[in-house]
Formats: C-alpha cells, sequence, structure tokens
C-alpha cells in the first residue's frame, strides 16, 4: 500500500529511509511546539490551547503535503510571523488575537485563491529579489530583538529607547549559554541542535530552582480556549490591509522557496527545472494556515528545516506522514512544553534569524539601487516592531530610489502599484 501510494522505488527510497528522514525533520523543527505557544499567549491566548493548536496545525498541513502532495516537505506555525502576529498585530496595534486569527484566516484563503488562479507565479516573479532577501533578513533581527527583549539582554531606556540590561543575571548567562551550543552544535550538524539547546537551559535552570517540574506527560490540554474564537469581520478593518498582505506576502515567499530549495536538494525538480505538483503544495500551505487559524495559531508554512530530511534521504510523503505522527504524540507531552521559560527559547529565536539574515550575502551591494531597499526593508522591520511596516517601507524606498536613477527597466507596473497602495495607507490611516 506504501509503495502505491508514495511510489517509493520511482523516487529510489524504502520505508526505512523516509522514516529516518521524517525522524530527523521533527527533530529540526520540534522547538516550535514550545516556541510557538510561549510567544502567542503574550497576546492573552491560553498556553495549553495553543500548544494544542500548534501541534494540530503542523499534522493537518504536513499530512495534506505528505499525502496529497507527496513531498517530504513539513509544515507547522512559522517563526517570524508568529512574533508579528504577537507583539505587532496585537501588542502594538492594539487588535484582539480573535481578529489577528480573523487576518490569518483570510491571508490563508487569498493565498488558496491565488493558487487555484495560478496568479502565484506572477506575483512570485513581480518582487525584485532584493526586497525578497531584505524582507527575510528584516524578520529574522524582527525575531532576534523580541528574543533579546524576552532574555533581559535588551531593555528599554527613556534617552536612547534601547540598552544592555543585566548580562551577569542568571537568565543572560542561561541565553549565552544556550545560543553557544546551538550555534556550536549546528556546525557540527547535529540533528535536533536547536531542541537540545532549549532542553539543556530548562534542565540548568529545573537545578538551579528557576522552574517547577510540572510532570512529563498528560492529556491533552483543553483547544476550547481558540478553537473557532477567530473575528473575520473584525479582520476585514480597512485598517488590516497592510497586516494581511504582510502574512499573505510572507507566507507566500517562505513556501515557494522552501519548496524549491528542498525539491532542488532532493533532486525532485523535473527535466525543466520545475517543480511538479507545485499547485498541489501551495494549496496544502493555504489549507493548513486556515486550519491553523481556526484552532487558535498564527499562519501555518513550510519549514525549510524539511531539507535535513531531504539530506537523510527523505523522497517521499511518507516522510512527511512521520513527521506528523510524532507532532500528534507530542499532545501528551504538554507540562514539558510549559515549563520552557522564556530565555530559552530566545537562543532558538537568536539562531534562527542568523540563518534568515544570510540572504544578503546575495544582493548586489554594488548596487545602491538594490541594497539600499533592501536595507530599508530589513531594518524598518524590527526598528518599527512591524513586518508589515518593513514591506511597506522597503517598497516604496525600491520605486522611489529605481525612478529617479533612472533604472526603469527594473520596474514593474505590479510593484509600482503596491508600493502607490502602501503610500496612500500611510497617508490616509492610521499607522499605529
Amino acid at each position: 500500500m506504501l509503495e502505491r501510494l508514495f511510489q517509493l522505488k520511482a523516487h529510489g527510497t524504502n520505508v526505512r529511509k523516509e522514516v529516518i528522514a521524517g525522524i530527523t525533520t521533527f527533530l529540526t523543527m520540534a522547538y516550535i511546539i514550545v516556541v510557538n505557544p510561549s510567544m502567542l499567549s503574550a497576546t492573552g491566548m491560553d498556553f495549553g490551547a495553543v500548544f494544542v493548536a500548534t501541534c494540530l496545525a503542523a499534522v493537518i498541513g504536513t499530512l495534506i503535503m505528505g499525502l496529497w502532495a507527496n513531498y517530504p516537505i513539513a509544515l507547522a506555525p512559522g517563526m517570524g510571523l508568529n512574533a508579528f502576529f504577537a507583539f505587532t498585530v496585537v501588542g502594538s496595534m492594539g487588535y484582539s488575537w480573535q481578529v489577528a486569527l480573523g487576518a490569518v484566516f483570510i491571508s490563508g484563503f487569498l493565498f488558496f485563491m491565488l493558487s487555484i488562479f495560478k496568479v502565484r507565479e506572477w506575483i512570485i516573479n513581480s518582487i525584485p529579489l532584493s526586497l525578497r532577501f531584505g524582507i527575510s533578513a528584516g524578520i529574522g533581527f524582527f525575531l532576534a530583538l523580541i528574543a533579546l527583549k524576552n532574555a533581559g539582554i535588551v531593555v528599554d531606556h527613556p534617552a536612547t529607547l534601547v540598552s544592555l540590561g543585566d548580562v551577569t543575571a542568571a537568565e543572560s548567562l542561561l541565553f549565552f549559554g544556550g545560543f553557544i551550543l546551538i550555534c556550536a552544535l549546528a556546525y557540527r550538524q547535529v540533528t535536533g541542535a536547536v531542541m537540545i539547546g532549549i532542553i539543556a537551559v530548562t534542565a540548568v535552570a529545573m537545578m538551579l530552582g528557576m522552574v517547577e517540574y510540572n510532570g512529563f506527560m498528560s492529556a491533552p490540554p483543553s483547544l476550547a480556549p481558540t478553537f473557532m474564537q477567530l473575528d473575520l469581520a473584525g479582520a476585514l478593518n480597512i485598517g488590516m490591509i497592510s497586516v494581511i498582505f504582510a502574512f499573505l506576502f510572507v507566507d507566500l515567499f517562505d513556501t515557494s522557496g522552501t519548496l524549491v530549495g528542498a525539491a532542488q536538494r532532493g533532486g525532485l525538480l523535473d527535466k525543466d527545472g520545475k517543480l511538479p505538483r507545485l499547485g498541489r503544495a501551495l494549496m496544502s500551505d493555504s489549507v493548513a494556515t486556515m486550519s491553523g487559524a481556526a484552532l487558535g495559531t498564527s499562519t501555518t508554512t513550510s519549514y525549510v528545516e524539511s531539507t535535513a530530511g531531504i539530506a537523510a534521504g527523505g523522497r517521499t510523503g511518507l516522510t512527511a506522514v512521520v513527521v506528523a505522527g510524532l507532532f500528534l504524540a507530542c499532545l501528551l507531552f504538554s507540562p514539558i512544553a510549559s515549563i520552557i521559560p522564556p530565555y530559552a527559547t530566545a537562543p532558538a529565536l537568536v539562531y534562527v534569524a542568523c540563518l534568515m539574515a544570510s540572504g544578503l550575502k546575495l544582493i548586489d551591494w554594488d548596487n545602491i539601487t538594490d541594497t539600499a531597499p533592501a536595507i530599508v526593508t530589513a531594518l524598518m522591520m524590527p526598528l518599527t516592531f512591524s513586518i508589515a511596516h518593513g514591506i511597506a517601507l522597503g517598497f516604496i524606498t525600491y520605486v522611489a530610489v529605481k525612478a529617479l536613477a533612472g533604472k526603469w527597466s527594473d520596474l514593474n507596473w505590479s510593484v509600482a502599484v503596491i508600493a502607490i497602495v502602501f503610500v496612500l495607507k500611510f497617508i490616509f490611516l492610521d499607522v499605529a
């Protein structure tokens, strides 16, 4: 049955390889079951409910990807967008988490429609590469700022806005130790480096009496506090346009980049260099986002950590099914997730930020009309505490610089329209 469903022989693999690949992928991304509830609970959402929603969203999205698209790609609530959800949309802009969930659902629906009508390629191809790299790096910097704030490394200051916290505090020392450990293990290509770092910091904190052990296994917490609590009517507020846009486009770029990158790594592209069943893969992502919003979590997206499983031999959707099964099993371990402190997850966030910022090396640094918009995008996300504002200012800068420099051939009408919409948004709408 497995052969008929996943075509293992045709992909040069077997059940053993796929299972090992699935375990490998899961270990590299399992940190999200701890990090995501920790971040979203800052909005007032119930930690236990978000924990369950995180696991179930990952199960649903990954199963669809594996069984329908037959790709070894795993999905889960995405890093960066969960921070934008919690700290910008709810924390800074003042919307309720129910409205934020509504915006996530709408963005997923729009993603689904774009996939059906095959508009996705046009959108992806119309966005300049320099802006894409800037967006990725900016999200990384945004994550890093939040992590350093949570760990007490960066604190507010009335004169300088930000300042160095107490780096001799136990929490700060554990943060630095965890970050160094994760980086060292990752360099040595140790599977599950991020999760090992989180567990190590938590274990030391427990020995020092900084956290209290609440058990190992239990029945899953109730999903009721977040299930179907999304506010679609509130999300249709005109002020939410840029928020929905940010959720949609970041998910679109992340998913497309992950799918192509993973397919290249696994030799899954066809003879023309294209990804077979791309529509199914993208629709898997969009359905997962809508399902996740209904359950009570931020945007669910394809994980680049899937390449670890592909490197271990995963070539079919059976790898994804194994990952989904492991996420389902995690529902029984909520007591462990609930005791992990913010300074234990902060090193993971900064590590992910380092990976996301690596795209800056691909920018043409000798061309200021490419460099400036990318850097504006990357800097404005953490400095305005908003992914949406960073994207908006990046687009506006790109069009203005290219136009005044006379590089009209680098512009297309879609980018110009997006920039104009953002200008109008800043002029006529509240930009809290």
